[in-house]
C-alpha cells in the first residue's frame, strides 16, 4: 500500500487550498485532490470532504477504517472566505490528530502572513486582538503571531517614510549566472554559453528602460532593484553602462534605496564593485547560502567559504555601508550545528542585513528533480534551528522587518529578513506587502501593478534570452496596451 495521499471531495473550486494545507502535512508525499464520487486508489491515508446544505464534514480514513469525523456550520451568511476558513480548521485538526504535529503558521498558507496583522493595525486593533483572531482563525503558534505582529509593525513604520501608493519602484533583471544553484528555479542562463550575447541583452533592457523612463516620468520613482540571475555577471563596462543609462534616464530625486545583487562572491571583483560604488547604489548583497564548503558544491556553487568572505571585505574595503547576506536552512546534508557555524562566520563579518530562507523545493529545480537522493543526505529544518537564526540575529542587533513563505518549504517555516534599524530593505518590504507597484524591465521579468482597492495586475515578459532580444519592441507593446486600457 503506497505512502500517497488521497483526498475526495464532492464539489469543486476548493481544491487548491486543501492540496496546500494537506501538503503543509506531508511535504514528501504524493497528494491528490479530486472532485469524485468514490475512493478509487489503495493508500494508507484517504481525506473525505464533503460539503451539503449548511455544513461541511470531514473524515480520515486510514487503511479504509474512519479513524476521525467532524463536521461544522456554513452559514449562508458566510464569505467564501469563512468557508474556507472554516473547513480549513476541520482538515488541520483531522490531520493533527492523526500525524501528532502542529504546524507553527496552523492553517495559513499563502506566502504574505504579515498581510493579517498589518491590516488589523491599520484598522486599530491591538496586539491582544491580532492574537486571538490569528489563533482562532488560523491555529497559528503564539511565536510565529508575535514574528509577524513585529514585522507588520515595523514595515508600517517604514512605509509611512514615502508616498508609496503615488510612487513605484523599479526592478531591471539580469538573468545570467556563474552557473545554476541545486534550489534554483529562477530565469538564469549560464554566462559561458550567453556571454557573447550579453551587450546584445543590454541593447534590449536599455531600449525597455528608455520605454518605461518615459513613459513613468510625471511619476515617483521610490526604490530601484537589480537582481537576477547574478547581476555582477557583468563585466565592470557593462554595469557600469546599464547604471548609467538608469541614472540619466529616472529621476532620483525620491529614491529612497537603489540595491544591487552581487550575490555569488565568485562573480564579484575590485573592478565591478568600484564601477558599482561610482553610482547611486547604496545596497548590495553578497550571498554565501552557507559557509561549508562541502554544501557549496553540493549545491552548485562554484566559490569557497574563502571567498565569500574575502569579496565581503573587498565591498566594504571599496565603501558599502549597507551589504546583506542571504543563508538557506535545509540544505542537504546540513545540520543544527552546521547552521550555528554559520551564524558564527556571519557574526564575525558584522553585514548590515542577514536573510534568512528557508529551504523551498521548486518544481523545475534540480533539487527537486533528483529530491530522493538529497532527501537521503537529510533536508533538516525545525522549530529549534529557525529560533537559533532568530537569537543569532538579534544578538548581533539585527531585528526582524520582512518575511514571506513559500510553497514546499523545509519545515513549512518561513523567509525572514533582519537588519540593523536604518538598513532594512524597503524594496524588500514594498514588494512583499503589494503595498506598490512594481515595474519590470528584462528578460523573465513580471510587472506587477497595485490598483486602489487592492486589485493586482501582471505584465509579463517572455522568459527566453534570445527571444526577449529578439522581441523586445513586443514587449514595449505588451506594457503600453496595458497601460493604455487599465492606467499606471
Amino acid at each position: 500500500m503506497s505512502d500517497n495521499i488521497e483526498v475526495k471531495v464532492n464539489i469543486p473550486s476548493y481544491e487548491y487550498d486543501i492540496h496546500s494545507l494537506v501538503k503543509a502535512f506531508y511535504p514528501k508525499s504524493e497528494v491528490s485532490v479530486q472532485v469524485k464520487e468514490a475512493f478509487d486508489t489503495e493508500c494508507k491515508l484517504k481525506l473525505d470532504v464533503h460539503f451539503t446544505d449548511g455544513y461541511v464534514e470531514v473524515q480520515t480514513l486510514e487503511n479504509g477504517q474512519s479513524i476521525y469525523k467532524d463536521e461544522a456550520e456554513l452559514p449562508e451568511t458566510l464569505t467564501r472566505k469563512e468557508v474556507k476558513d472554516r473547513f480549513k480548521r476541520l482538515i488541520y485538526t483531522a490531520l493533527s490528530n492523526y500525524s501528532g504535529r502542529k504546524l507553527p503558521w496552523g492553517t495559513l498558507t499563502g506566502i504574505r502572513p504579515t498581510k493579517i496583522p498589518m491590516a488589523m493595525l491599520e484598522e486599530g486593533a491591538s496586539d491582544e486582538e491580532i492574537k486571538a483572531y490569528m489563533e482562532e482563525t488560523y491555529y497559528c503558534s503564539e511565536e510565529k503571531i508575535q514574528l509577524s505582529t513585529e514585522i507588520a509593525k515595523w514595515e508600517m513604520k517604514l512605509l509611512s517614510q514615502l508616498d508609496y501608493k503615488d510612487g513605484y519602484s523599479l526592478y531591471v533583471g539580469i538573468p545570467f549566472c556563474p552557473s545554476t544553484c541545486l534550489y534554483c528555479s529562477f530565469t538564469s542562463y549560464p554566462l559561458v554559453k550567453w556571454e557573447k550575447r550579453v551587450d546584445d541583452y543590454l541593447d534590449a533592457l536599455c531600449k525597455e528602460l528608455d520605454y518605461i523612463a518615459e513613459e513613468l516620468k510625471d511619476k515617483v520613482l521610490n526604490t530601484v532593484y537589480i537582481g537576477g540571475g547574478t547581476p555582477t555577471t557583468l563585466n565592470a563596462g557593462q554595469m557600469d553602462r546599464l547604471l548609467t543609462k538608469i541614472e540619466e534616464k529616472f529621476d532620483f530625486t525620491h529614491v529612497k534605496e537603489f540595491t544591487v545583487e552581487a550575490g555569488r562572491p565568485d562573480s564579484v571583483t575590485v573592478e565591478k564593485l568600484q564601477a558599482i560604488k561610482k553610482h547611486k547604489v547604496d545596497r548590495i548583497s553578497v550571498n554565501p547560502q552557507t559557509m561549508k564548503d562541502e554544501t557549496l558544491k553540493i549545491i552548485g556553487r562554484h566559490h569557497t567559504v574563502q571567498q565569500t568572505i574575502d569579496a565581503y571585505k573587498l565591498a566594504r574595503e571599496v565603501g558599502f555601508d549597507n551589504i546583506n547576506m542571504d543563508l538557506i536552512i535545509g540544505l542537504p546534508g546540513e545540520t543544527k550545528d552546521d547552521v550555528a557555524h554559520t551564524l558564527n562566520e556571519l557574526k564575525a563579518l558584522a553585514p548590515d542585513s542577514i536573510t534568512v530562507h528557508s529551504l523551498a523545493i521548486k518544481r523545475a529545480a534540480r533539487l527537486n528533480l533528483f529530491k530522493d537522493t538529497y532527501e537521503e543526505m537529510g533536508l533538516e529544518n525545525s522549530a529549534e534551528i529557525m529560533d537559533l537564526t532568530y537569537e543569532s540575529c538579534m544578538e548581533q542587533g539585527l531585528l526582524p522587518y520582512y518575511l514571506y513563505r513559500q510553497k514546499n518549504m523545509a519545515g513549512n517555516f518561513e523567509n525572514v529578513g533582519y537588519a540593523k534599524a536604518d538598513k532594512a530593505g524597503i524594496y524588500n518590504i514594498l514588494i512583499m506587502e503589494e503595498k506598490q507597484s512594481i515595474v519590470a524591465a528584462g528578460a523573465g521579468a513580471s510587472t506587477k501593478m497595485v490598483y486602489p482597492g487592492g486589485r493586482i495586475e501582471r505584465i509579463e515578459n517572455v522568459k527566453d534570452v534570445g527571444q526577449y532580444i529578439e522581441r523586445i519592441d513586443e514587449m514595449i507593446q505588451r506594457k503600453k496596451d496595458f497601460w493604455e486600457v487599465n492606467g499606471r
